[in-house]
Formats: C-alpha cells, structure tokens, sequence
C-alpha cells in the first residue's frame, strides 16, 4: 500500500530544465549530436590548486565529521574573501559552511518561513527559491518583473505588494534566469522598507563572483541583519561538490547552527577542505580568466541571439544566462524547446519553469559552454529558424 504522501507536495512542481536534460540524453544514446544550453552548470572544472588541496585531504584521512558550521579554516578564508573583493569585515562566526546554496536557502527558509507566511520574489525567478518556501509551508508571491525592471523587484514594488501576511523577501542578483543585477542603492532602498517593515531580506549571491560591467558589491554592505547566500558552485566551478555558505545576522547563528546539526550533520569534509585553496591568489587567478572567457562568450551569443530573431530587451550583466524573447519567432516558448531540441539538437529551457509570466514568451540560455558550442548551436538554429513558421 502506497503511504498517504504530504499534501504540500502538491506545491512543488517538476523541474523542466532536468526534463529537457533527460529528452536530450536519450536523444544522445540513440545516437544524436546535442549542444547542451540548458543547465547553468560550468563546463570548467576545479582548478589544479582545488584538486590537489582535496587529494591532500584524502591521503591524510581528513574524512571525519566537521562541525555543523563548518571547519575554522575554511570560515575565516570565506571572511578574508569578503574583506579582499567587497571590502567588507564579516565575522567568521557569521558563517555557516552548508552542502551547497540549496543546503543554505533550506536552512533560512527554516529558519525565517512560518505557515502561510508570504515571501515576495520577482518572477521570473529560479524555481528552487519559491519551491523551498513551500517546503515550510510558506507562500511565494510572485511579482510580475519584466524587462522594464530588469526582471528584478524594485522599492516601490516591495512597498505596493507588501501586506499583512508579508514576511520578507526573497531576492537573486545577478539573477538566473536573467542574468541581471539589481543596482545597489535599490536594493539599499528595498532593505530599508523591509527592515521598516520588521521582515527578513534573503539575498542570493551565487552569481556574485560573476558580474562583468560594474565593481561586485555584496548586500552584506547594506547591514548584518541582511542574510545572504552564496556557493561554490559557479565562479567556483565545483558544481558537484556540494559546498556553500551561508551568512546571518549574529543573533541567528546558534539556532541555524542547531538546524543544521539536525538536518545536515555538516558539509561533506574533503570538499570544506578543497574549498580553502579556492581562495589562494593562483586559484583566483584562474578563475578570473575563466571569468573573462564568459564575458567573451555572452559578448558573442547576445548578438547572435538578436540576429536570429529573439529579442534580448536587457543585456545581461552577470551569471552566464540570456533570457530571450521568442515572441517573434513562436507563440509557445514550450513547444519551441522541444522543436529545437528533436529538429536541431539543441537544449535552451522555456521560461514555464521560471513563473507565470514570463513562460510563454521567454526561453532561457546558458552560455556556459565552450564557444564552439556556441557557434554550433547558432549554425544549426539558423538552419531551423529558415524553416519554421511562427506558431508552430
């Protein structure tokens, strides 16, 4: 007999990005040439000082349980970072190491989320953020962002929408789908109505590590009741690893610690210890090449994408994301993935999996991939696009 599952899964809904990664692996196994743009996942890997620093750990059976918050080391290397790039002291008692950003947006959102509080986020918006909302019982309210505000919520937006169940809000920038940052003294002037309000603001800054036309700034410089996400996953490159961080105001860290302990026990140890060697100068060399080289690429897939008859309204300024406008080319951004995906070998992901409004209108692309898989992908769309018909 099937157990009776919680009637809050009702409120979860599938991943299409992972559903489009499935249709394109069994395209492959049969034998198909696919140009993967879909997952917003680095085709770079850990840098050799990485590698070495978790070989290390390995051969010296560093393999044990680490504290909940995670290894001294690893914390105060994390708290150097901020001072060294944002220029910015936070404490390394502010930090909480966690398996990844999802690990530390469930641990705030545990922390923060009561039943059927509100939490307002721009919609679009990545789907796990409302999804982990839900998870406590709580209800994202997604506002309609569209290019006219970047994608991204605004002061007067936060103001107009706030209401009596309103809690906090819930905030990525550089964002994905979008690629696009909020400016800094909005987002000063949103924090400021949400402290106003006596809410929580929860900044997700995993793409911070890749902004490209502006100095990077941390919402953390806009007070220490700001709490913030980052990860190790993207200007990092160590998707798979599973490490992340967290930081909270102080008086939050012993009872997100005491979740952690029970939820997590701690991050996986070879990888909080492979993290500490992120941050040394030959680490970070690299991976500021590595960031020039998306720059090169999103410089190289914008215009193509314009030259193929998308619209791309705002030009993205961080991730390695471009959010485009289909409307010209098909009335079902759904059934124009998978079009692409079956007649030219080529995965992008519809805007349905990042809310409402932007779904039918909008795909979105990862130019996380080598460029001559970009300029693959824009050979074959170009031969599709000369045969398909609008609406199709």
């Amino acid at each position: 007999m099937t157990p009776t599952l919680a009637s809050r899964l009702a409120n979860i809904a599938p991943f299409h990005v992972m559903e489009l990664a499935k249709m394109a692996t069994e395209l492959e196994r049969a034998g198909r040439s696919i140009v993967h743009m879909g997952i917003g996942e680095p085709d770079f890997t850990a840098p050799p000082p990485v590698i070495e620093a978790a070989s290390r750990a390995l051969a010296d059976g560093r393999l044990q349980y680490t504290a909940a918050v995670g290894i001294p080391a690893l914390r105060e290397a994390i708290s150097a970072h901020y001072r060294d790039v944002y220029g910015l002291d936070v404490a390394p008692s502010r930090i909480i190491v966690t398996a990844g950003a999802s690990a530390a947006l469930l641990l705030a959102c545990a922390a923060l989320v009561e039943s059927n509080a509100e939490v307002l986020m721009p919609d679009p918006s990545y789907p796990c953020n409302r999804h982990f909302v839900a998870a406590f019982e709580g209800r994202a309210k997604m506002i309609p962002s569209g290019p006219e505000q970047r994608f991204q919520l605004s002061d007067a937006v936060v103001r107009e929408h706030w209401g009596a169940a309103t809690r906090g809000v819930l905030l990525a920038s550089p964002s994905n789908p979008t690629g696009t940052s909020i400016a800094h003294d909005e987002l000063g002037k949103i924090v400021s109505t949400v402290r106003e309000k006596g809410g929580f603001t929860i900044v997700d800054e995993i793409y911070q590590g890749l902004t490209y036309d502006e100095a990077p700034y941390s919402a953390l410089s806009l007070g220490d009741d700001v709490i913030v996400i980052n990860s190790f996953s993207k200007y990092f490159n160590m998707t798979g690893w599973r490490l992340g961080w967290l930081v909270v105001p102080p008086a939050m860290v012993a009872q997100i610690e005491k979740l952690a302990q029970n939820l997590f026990i701690c991050a996986s140890g070879i990888a909080q210890h492979a993290g500490i060697a992120c941050f040394k100068p030959e680490s970070i060399a690299i991976y500021e090449e590595r960031k020039a080289e998306f720059r090169r690429r999103r410089d190289y897939i914008v215009p193509a994408l314009r030259e193929l008859g998308f619209k791309v309204p705002v030009t993205p300024d961080g991730a390695f994301y471009v959010y485009a406008d289909c409307s010209a080319l098909s009335n079902d951004a759904d059934r124009l993935t998978i079009d692409m995906l079956n007649q030219a070998g080529v995965v992008l992901v519809p805007g349905l999996d990042f809310g409402p409004f932007t779904a039918r209108q909008y795909i979105r692309l990862s130019y996380a991939t080598s460029m001559d898989n970009l300029k693959e992908a824009v050979g074959r769309l170009e031969r599709f696009f000369a045969e398909y018909s609008p609406g199709r």
